[in-house]
């Protein structure tokens, strides 16, 4: 049960090692966030909490996310989000959660929907090679190839198999990206800045999670960040 936080992708940049090595990184402004519902195995059968993010014009939210916000004494967010804990009283209604609620971890989770690119070829999609380019092949070089070259049992003859590997829309979808090294966190701007890419595009809202599970090195290390 781990500890998720909302923010924006500011862009990218890079910072300098004490060794002087180059690490690129993306700059993320975390929170606030407003605990906006506490939930508790008495009321709703397990222990969670939710929380708001982003201020948002009330002609533009619903009446009853602006008086479910309001219970929590904040104005209506934009996007809500929530996640399991082991203990909900850690957490009351109204409560801020900023940056350094994360500060001690060494890496962290990022969520969000990557950039929609539209309709795509199989080529662009799938990284198909595309048919021979040599003299004599007809002119469809980027063509799939054959698509229907399944038998049944079922006495219909060949027909598209589920999931095949076909032109359609590339790109927005939620991408996760996992164990992502949080390399500095400058908690009075709200700023932290994780190696590598993340998902979506400039100003776009992510989610920060702690991560549900590490690879043995990376666990380590964690545990040591935390004092654990």
């Amino acid at each position: 049960m781990g500890l998720t936080l909302l923010g924006t992708k500011l862009g990218m940049t890079r910072v300098f090692t004490d060794e002087g090595i180059s690490v690129p990184v993306t700059v993320l402004r975390v929170g606030p966030c407003i605990v906006t519902q506490v939930k508790t195995e008495e009321t709703d059968g397990y222990n969670g909490v939710q929380i708001g993010f982003d201020d948002v014009k009330a002609r533009r939210s619903t009446m009853q996310l602006i008086g479910h916000d309001a219970k929590a004494g904040t104005s209506p967010k934009r996007r809500h989000v929530e996640f399991r804990v082991d203990d909900a009283s850690d957490y009351e209604l109204g409560q801020v959660l900023k940056v350094d609620a994360i500060a001690d971890l060494a890496f962290v989770d990022v969520r969000g929907v990557s950039k929609g690119k539209g309709f795509q070829g199989s080529m662009k999609r799938h990284n198909f090679r595309g048919l021979e380019a040599s003299h004599g092949v007809e002119r469809k070089h980027r063509s799939p190839g054959s698509i229907g070259g399944h038998a049944t049992n079922l006495g219909t003859g060949p027909k598209v198999k589920k999931g095949k590997k076909m032109a359609g829309q590339m790109g927005n979808k939620n991408i996760t990206v996992r164990s992502l090294d949080v390399i500095r966190v400058i908690a009075d701007e709200g700023l932290l800045l994780v190696k590598g890419p993340v998902p979506g595009p400039n100003k776009g809202i992510l989610e920060i999670k702690t991560p549900p599970r590490l690879y043995r090195p990376k666990a380590r290390k964690q545990k040591e960040a935390l004092g654990a």
